[in-house]
This record gives structure tokens, sequence and C-alpha cells, in this order.
């Protein structure tokens, strides 16, 4: 006879811990704190009323990313949904939303668009568009610039469409529908029509490109793998669905809570323009200690696993808390503090883990690299153009960051 799991809650458990309103914009909800210290592996509460577990160590979470018998597919049983995952539908999900062999076979297709020899070799262009965007900028000087508009946005959209073959006119259509897709606050109903549009887009793309293959990411996956019947249509849209969201969406928010990090600090500012070899490990601390993704990742058990004593039941959901990860004082030292000499910041688990860790991480820290290192050269007085306070936080977004930050100097 199969064993009936149990998925009653002696106590309703409390919603996942998000970014508070008031407090310091920096730091991670409080409650993190205490559930590391007091009970790292609990369980919480789900929009759709079920409920998952929430781990919060940094040893915990390692291992549950690393482990292959947690599952990154959206459609099984028990894994714990959220808006920005898609919900349950199967159209077009992602090789992330995959397990082995699947997602293997699909990561491999663009692992090498990603490597750091070639990324690397993006560097000068990345520093020409910045360099650009900085010349606009300083023409406004006088007045107050939103840097998220003027330079946060602008590079990585710039770069990702330019390695996918998206026309940068189209910008502000998948900025538009990427907002409403990880918006914690919208209606499932508007989420699920951008989804749509989004596809809709997409899709025109991937039939025009079809027909006129270019020497781009879309384009090669188009000629080596579709006309090779590797993948489908339908497979080419979802990598540029998850490539174009994941190319521009997270960076531009590093970019925005980086420099704010630094307009505050400016102490840490003029060591970093004394010495720009310490923006490489100035980067990685910044990923540590901003950890913009908020809500997960997630995973489902697909067979019962203990975890630091408590044991996960097969078809039980868990989100892993990454800023709660990367504040863990058994791991870093003094955690709540920026620290661009930390020795071990590269530890952090920003990126994720295991075989699901961040495909465009090595692009990431060189548009992070070129673009905080421009900045402090270029702009050594900039400073909010207001109250931090009056700065609108992105505390309804699944990926923190700020929605404006308006700047002068």
């Amino acid at each position: 006879m199969t064993e009936m799991i149990d998925t009653t809650v002696p106590a309703a458990p409390a919603p996942l811990p998000v970014q508070p309103p008031s407090g310091c914009p920096f730091d991670p909800p409080a409650e993190f704190g205490t559930l590391r210290a007091e009970e790292p592996i609990s369980k919480i509460s789900l929009p759709d009323g079920s409920w998952s577990w929430l781990a919060t160590r940094y040893a915990d979470i390692r291992a549950i990313l690393g482990d292959t018998r947690f599952s990154s597919d959206t459609t099984l049983h028990g894994y714990p949904l959220s808006g920005m995952t898609g919900g349950g539908n199967t159209d077009n999900r992602g090789f992330i939303r995959m397990d082995p062999p699947e997602h293997t076979r699909l990561r491999r297709m663009v692992t090498r668009e990603f490597m750091v020899k070639r990324v690397e070799a993006l560097r000068p262009e990345i520093q020409r568009l910045t360099d650009e965007l900085c010349d606009a900028m300083e023409r406004r000087a006088g007045e107050p610039v939103d840097l998220i508009e003027a330079l946060a946005l602008p590079v990585p959209s710039l770069v990702i469409s330019l390695l996918l073959g998206v026309p940068y006119d189209d910008h502000d259509v998948f900025q538009r529908l990427t907002g409403k897709l990880l918006s914690r606050t919208i209606a499932d109903d508007e989420r699920e029509a951008a989804r749509i549009e989004l596809r809709d887009y997409l899709d025109a793309l991937v039939t025009a490109k079809e027909q006129e293959p270019g020497d781009d990411i879309l384009g090669r996956l188009i000629v080596e793998q579709q006309h090779t019947g590797e993948i489908s249509h339908d497979d080419v849209a979802a990598f540029a669905a998850l490539l174009l969201i994941a190319g521009h969406e997270t960076t531009a928010n590093m970019i925005g809570l980086s420099a704010l990090t630094l307009m505050q600090d400016p102490g840490t500012a003029e060591r970093l323009r004394q010495d720009p070899t310490l923006i490489r490990g100035a980067v990685e601390e910044l990923l540590r200690f901003h950890s913009i993704i908020r809500n997960g990742p997630r995973r489902v058990a697909t067979t019962d696993i203990e975890i630091d004593g408590q044991l996960i039941r097969a078809g039980e959901g868990v989100v892993v808390a990454v800023p709660s990860a990367n504040r863990d004082a058994t791991v870093f030292a003094d955690p709540d503090r920026l620290d661009v000499g930390r020795a071990n910041a590269q530890h952090h688990v920003a990126f994720g883990y295991g075989i699901h860790q961040c495909l465009g991480q090595a692009l990431a820290r060189v548009e992070l690299q070129v673009v905080i290192a421009t900045l402090l050269r270029r702009f050594p007085t900039m400073r909010p153009a207001g109250p931090v306070e009056e700065i609108p936080f992105r505390t309804d977004m699944a990926i923190y960051g700020c929605h404006a930050l308006p700047v002068t100097w």
C-alpha cells in the first residue's frame, strides 16, 4: 500500500519573509536571522494556501541546491509555485525549470556563449556602451538623472539584445512585460496576459530569425540545433525568454543597488577609486551583501531526504533563502557589514549553487565591474538627488532593487 503523505500543518505557518517597507533598505528581512539561529528549516505558507519548507542556513541551502533529488521541475506535485515560476504552465518553461537529463542537454547548447573567455572578449564593447551612456548623463549635469533609466537598465539590456539578436528598439516591450511577470502585487490574470504577450512577441521574433538567422545566440540555436532536429521552434522561443529576462533584470537591479551603496559609503567608494584592483572583489561582496533574489530558488523533493536532522518527504516543496545564506555569520564574519576586502566573498550563493547555478554569471560580473568602476571614476561626487527614504525600492517585486534612483553630482 502506498504511504500517504501528511500535508496537514499543526499551526498556520507565516508567509515567506519579504523586504520590509521601513528600516535599512539593504538588509534582508530580520526574521531570517532568528530562523537561522532557532529554526533553520521551518514551514511557510504559500499564496495558494499550501505550505513549503524554508531553508535559511548557508550549509543547508548549499546541500539542497547541490542535491539533484530536489527537483526544479515546476510541473511536479508539491513544487512551491510563485508568480514568477509561471504556475503549472508547461509552455516554454525553459531549461531552468527542468531536471537532468533534459536540463543538461539544453543547457549545454548555450553554455559556450557564456564562458568566461568569451564574455571577457565583450569587455571592450561593454565599456564602450557604458561610456556612451555616461556621456549622455554628463550632458544632463545640473538636473536629477534617474540612474536606473539612464544606465542600470540600458547596459545589460543593450548587451543581451546584442548577444541574442533582439532589436534593442524593442527593449521597452520586454522590460514592461518582465516587470509584470516579476511583480508580487499584480493580479494573476494581468500576469498571465503579460506572459502571453511576451510569448507571442518571441514567437514572432524566432519566426523572423528562422527566415534569416544572424550571427547571434538565437541564430546559432536555429542553425545548429533547430535545423538538425535537436530542438523545436518553441524551444528556441523558450531560450529567448529565459535569457532575455535573466540577462537584464537581475544585473540592472544590482547596478542600482551597488551604486547607491557606494554613494552611502564614501570611504569605501574612495578606497575603490584609489585601488581599482579591488573592483572584482568588491563586486563579489556586493553580490553577497545584496542577494537580490528574495523569494527562492525553489525545489521539490523527489524522495524522502534528511537535511540537518529535518526529514523532508517526497512531494514537499522547499524555498531556499539566498539572502539569509549570504548573511550567515558562520561563513561570513560580521556579515551585515560591506567589506570590499573580504577574503571569502566569492563563496556567496547569489548565483545559486549546483547544476542550476546561473548560466550568465560571468557576463553579470563583467557588466558590474565595468559599470561600477566607470561610475566611480567619472562621477566621484554622485549622490542621491533626494532623501534615501523617498527612493522607491522594489519591495513589491521578486527581484529586489530600486524602481528609480534619482541622482545628481
